[in-house]
């Protein structure tokens, strides 16, 4: 409960933020493989699914139930975002629309990025394949990631390449 209760915080347009139902939906999925029965996880999976559906047709967010997310995950803008289910997202982590986090072909289905905590991706970002983003990096606006990132990097372009070593910090907001 604590982490929805901190994920609703993390949302600048709380409770009417179409990012925070993504992540809420996902967290349902999410939680659903604690049910070790079968017979008693499907309800709740049939649940899911409908939910999921129709977060991808009125939010346009796509998010994996078997990704896994870190706390206070915000979603800036939302539309045309795809998280695979093999993602893994750290902490204080913010995207903003037409984000993709994916495989890189079908040579490799499951391969899927991983990032740090705080890192930030901007608008229409393609990350690719079995890829690391380090700690506190900023991947810039229509950036196509496929290779590593390291802490504190500052990428861009197609393909990306490092802009800087050193990001700068994030601003802080204050509570509403």
């Amino acid at each position: 409960m604590n982490t929805l209760l901190e994920d609703l915080k993390a949302q600048r347009e709380g409770l009417l933020g179409l990012g925070f139902w993504a992540v809420l939906v996902y967290r349902f999925g999410h939680a659903r493989f604690v049910i070790k029965n079968k017979i008693v996880r499907a309800p709740w999976t049939i649940v899911y699914l409908i939910l999921h559906k129709l977060v991808e047709i009125f939010c346009g967010i796509s998010i994996g139930s078997t990704a896994t997310i870190g706390r206070r995950f915000s979603i800036e803008h939302h539309g045309c975002i795809v998280i695979h289910g093999n993602s893994v997202i750290g902490d204080d982590c913010l995207i903003r629309h037409g984000v993709t986090l994916g495989n890189s072909g079908l040579d490799d289905l499951f391969g899927a990025p991983k990032l740090g905590n705080r890192v930030q991706i901007g608008a229409g970002a393609k990350l690719l394949g079995r890829i690391n983003v380090g700690d506190d990096a900023i991947i810039g606006a229509n950036a196509v990631v496929v290779r590593d990132v390291p802490d504190k990097a500052v990428v861009g372009g197609i393909p990306a390449r490092i802009l800087s070593r050193s990001a700068p910090n994030p601003p802080v907001d204050e509570p509403h």
